[in-house]
């Protein structure tokens, strides 16, 4: 899987890879080029959203929820071309017990965070 800055390719029409963008502290794992900004993984070999995720050193223990093109979806969820991913960390505010996919119960219910 290779990481690309996806700035410069929102003009192109043709998906290509996977998007991704991580909110919040789970910008804190990214490289610093990387952080608050769309990023395109080109996939080499299928894989889930999971692996992915945990390729960047994000544990499993740290996102609460995961969208792709704007559905909640958990680790196991298998990428395609042209998916378009948000990641997020803990919600202290709101309660995604009827949303998250990821867990059976949000972060927030489960205690302080594991990483």
């Amino acid at each position: 899987m290779t990481l690309i800055n996806a700035s410069h390719d929102r003009a192109s029409s043709i998906p290509k890879g996977v998007l991704f963008r991580f909110y919040e502290e789970l910008n804190d794992y990214l490289p610093e080029k990387a952080r608050k900004r769309e990023l395109r993984f080109d996939l080499k070999e299928p894989t889930t959203v999971g692996k992915a995720i945990a390729s960047l050193g994000i544990s499993s223990g740290v996102v609460d929820l995961i969208l792709v093109n704007g559905e909640s979806v958990g680790f196991e969820h298998r990428l395609r071309d042209g998916d378009r991913v948000s990641v997020y960390p803990i919600f202290e505010r709101f309660d995604i017990s009827g949303v998250t996919k990821v867990r059976e119960k949000p972060l927030i219910k489960l205690g302080p965070p594991r990483n």
